[in-house]
């Protein structure tokens, strides 16, 4: 009998030790995730190290729903919102936009970058379009294309870097090409991705790459040659990287795929700060894999075209004449069936040249050549695609250390 009370204490003991150790990681996390989002020396974007720790977190997981007819671009707000005249944001226009895009379960993305990336990409396309300037490498450069310019005249075919490898028998066998638009000084960001639901491009019937410009810089450009040496995934186009020229962006990337990987099913565009439920993806395709000439995504209706010069989305009526932009799906990500790629990257060339790219792309372009634009966002959270803001980063970071504290103490 003695010796079953001093098992049952000793019982007892273990469960309160254990129970403390747990308030003691629970106080612990609290306390970074407080430091980590008061403290300024903090500021810089972490990104995640493992695909581990996104699976452990239950919110970031996908749901049983059977309709997966989810949302390809989910923003808290668009990323040309709409202004008025004196360049402020129409609040209405903002909150359709959102249109209760935010659910306690959904991690969005985050609306701006931290200010030190700020300043380091501010000071890296400045740099690359003085020094392009100067040797006269390209021609969009410091181009006006306010005054209404044929995008042909401005975007150079070809790509530095093609990695036509990444799609073997023009994309035959590939049901899902994923195209990563990236800034050549986002490093972390594409490694984040790689080491998370980037693992899928291991797949035979998947494939990712990033598309990115050109700098002119030595430095960077040597540091993107160890990169795509090491991991084989980076795209490269003839045009300057910058926010100028992200439309020159998005035709290199189609001309990519017409020329290198024609065959593959579906074509999904999204950037390099936004996470992809891949697996709901997947069955999203094999829902509409009968589907044609469709782009799918968050569907963007009635914009106005932002008149207002001093308004960083300033379009002028030599760029885009009419009241109304035709609809469109926002740029953050959609995806679209392969048989339009081709027409829409002809068509693209002879069209007057807007920056905005989701706008020209997959709706002026789009348009024109009767490409249908298939609107998949629904008010509840099971049927989207789940998306990761890069503020998340550092929370992934407590996560990592709480799981390496609780490993060690049992």
């Amino acid at each position: 009998m003695k010796d079953n009370d001093s098992i049952m204490v000793a019982i007892h003991q273990y469960r309160m030790l254990r129970m403390a150790m747990i308030l003691m990681i629970v106080a612990l996390t609290i306390f970074l995730y407080a430091f980590y989002y008061t403290n300024p020396a903090m500021t810089t974007p972490i990104h995640a190290s493992s695909a581990a720790a996104l699976q452990s977190t239950a919110y970031i997981g996908t749901s049983d729903a059977a309709d997966v007819s989810g949302s390809l671009g989910n923003k808290s707000i668009a990323v040309h919102q709409q202004e008025t005249s004196n360049g402020s944001y129409d609040q209405s226009d903002i909150l359709s936009s959102a249109s209760s895009s935010i659910k306690p379960n959904e991690l969005l993305r985050a609306d701006s970058s931290s200010d030190h990336s700020k300043k380091s990409d501010q000071h890296e396309n400045s740099a690359s379009q003085q020094q392009a300037s100067q040797n006269g490498t390209s021609p969009s450069a410091n181009t006006d294309t306010t005054r209404g310019i044929r995008t042909g005249d401005l975007y150079e075919p070809g790509h530095s870097e093609a990695n036509a490898d990444l799609c073997p028998s023009s994309g035959e066998n590939i049901r899902l090409l994923i195209l990563i638009t990236s800034a050549p000084a986002h490093r972390e960001a594409r490694l984040a991705i790689r080491q998370t639901w980037g693992h899928y491009s291991t797949r035979r019937d998947i494939a990712i790459a990033f598309v990115l410009g050109a700098t002119q810089q030595q430095s960077i450009d040597d540091s993107l040659a160890a990169e795509n040496f090491m991991y084989g995934d980076l795209i490269r186009g003839h045009f300057i990287d910058s926010y100028n020229n992200l439309t020159l962006k998005t035709i290199s990337s189609l001309e990519w795929v017409d020329t290198y990987c024609p065959k593959a099913s579906f074509i999904l565009k999204t950037d390099d700060d936004m996470f992809i439920n891949v697996p709901k993806l997947l069955m999203f395709i094999e829902k509409h894999h009968k589907d044609t000439k469709v782009i799918y995504g968050r569907l963007a209706k009635k914009w106005k075209p932002i008149r207002n010069k001093k308004s960083k989305y300033y379009v002028s009526p030599l760029q885009y004449f009419p009241p109304v932009f035709p609809q469109f799906t926002t740029g953050p990500a959609y995806l679209m069936t392969s048989d339009v790629v081709h027409s829409l990257y002809a068509k693209a060339l002879n069209q007057t040249y807007l920056k905005l790219e989701d706008v020209f792309t997959t709706g002026i372009v789009a348009q024109l050549v009767n490409v249908k634009r298939a609107h998949h966002l629904k008010c509840d959270s099971n049927s989207r695609f789940t998306i990761l803001s890069q503020k998340y980063h550092k929370f992934i970071k407590i996560i990592n250390l709480e799981q390496f504290l609780y490993l060690i103490m049992f």
